[in-house]
C-alpha cells in the first residue's frame, strides 16, 4: 500500500496532480485545499497517499499533510461518504474548521458541502463527533508545509473547480460575479475559489 510519494511535479489543476516518481507519472487526485499548497510545476513535492480499489481499478488520493489524509480516511468510513464526498468537504472546508463543526454538531456548516445533505451532515456527526482527535496533530508534531503559492488568477480555473465540487454552471457563473464584485481588483485564485463558495453555501 502507498502512504506517501516523494517526486516532481509533472502537471496539476485544481482536480488532480501527476506527479513524477523516478520515471513514472502518478496520477493523484487531490482536495482544493492541497492544490492551493502546491507549488509551480517542476518542483518536488511530497504527497501523502490514500489507495483506493475498486472494480479493479487503482485510484491515488493526495494531500499536503497528514491532517488532511487522516480526515480523508475518517470521512470516508463514515456510511454513504465514498472518496469524492471526502474530497469535496476538504475542498469546501479546512481541516480545523471541518473537526469545528463535528464538534459543536454545527450540521449546517456541514451541510454546506456539495453533495452533503442535512441527512449526512447528522450522519457525519453522529460517526466522527469523538474523533476529531484522530485528525489533527499535538501541537509538537509540525504539518508538512508545501511550497508557498500564489496562482495566477483564472476565472476558467475557478469555473471548472467548482463544477467538479458538482455546482451547476448558471449557479458557479453567478457565485464568482459575486465574489469578485466582493474581493475587487487584487486577490488571487484561492481567494475567488473561497469566496465564490461562500456565495454557494448561501443559496443552499
Amino acid at each position: 500500500m502507498i502512504a506517501s510519494l516523494t517526486g516532481v511535479l509533472s502537471e496539476k489543476t485544481p482536480q488532480e496532480v501527476i506527479l513524477e516518481v523516478q520515471g513514472i507519472g502518478y496520477q493523484i487526485a487531490i482536495p482544493l485545499s492541497t492544490y492551493f499548497a502546491l507549488p509551480e510545476a517542476g518542483i518536488s513535492v511530497q504527497l501523502f497517499i490514500s489507495t483506493h480499489i475498486r472494480n479493479d481499478t487503482i485510484q491515488l488520493f493526495g494531500f499536503g499533510t497528514r491532517e488532511e489524509k487522516q480526515a480523508f480516511l475518517l470521512l470516508t468510513g463514515v456510511t454513504s461518504i465514498g472518496p469524492k464526498l471526502a474530497l469535496s468537504a476538504l475542498s469546501t472546508l479546512s481541516v480545523q474548521d471541518l473537526c469545528t463543526a463535528l464538534e459543536t454538531n454545527d450540521t449546517e456548516i456541514l451541510a454546506s458541502i456539495p453533495g452533503i445533505g442535512k441527512k449526512s451532515a447528522s450522519r457525519m456527526v453522529l460517526e466522527l463527533k469523538d474523533k476529531t482527535t484522530r485528525i489533527l496533530l499535538p501541537v509538537s508534531h509540525e504539518p508538512s508545509k508545501g511550497h508557498p503559492l500564489l496562482p495566477s488568477v483564472s476565472e476558467e480555473e475557478a469555473t471548472s473547480a467548482l463544477l467538479n465540487l458538482g455546482y451547476r454552471t448558471p449557479e458557479v457563473k453567478k457565485a464568482i460575479s459575486h465574489a469578485q464584485a466582493t474581493l475587487g481588483n487584487t486577490y488571487g485564485l484561492e481567494d475567488l475559489i473561497r469566496t465564490s463558495l461562500r456565495e454557494l453555501a448561501k443559496t443552499k
